[in-house]
């Protein structure tokens, strides 16, 4: 019984080895909802800045 040649994939780098995690776990919906509620209060924060400046 031969054992097979690991293979690199150092070429591919889309490609996703479940063995060898590369990258981080894309974000929960919750924790990216939060980002999103936080940089709309964001913008909301610099509009009302804005015209109550003017």
């Amino acid at each position: 019984m031969t054992t097979p040649e690991p293979t690199t994939r150092d070429s591919e780098p889309t490609t996703h080895d479940p063995e060898q995690p590369r990258y981080e776990p894309p974000p929960s919906v919750g924790k990216l909802a939060l980002w999103v509620l936080l940089f709309v209060v964001a913008a909301v924060v610099v509009v009302l800045g804005g015209l109550y400046l003017t």
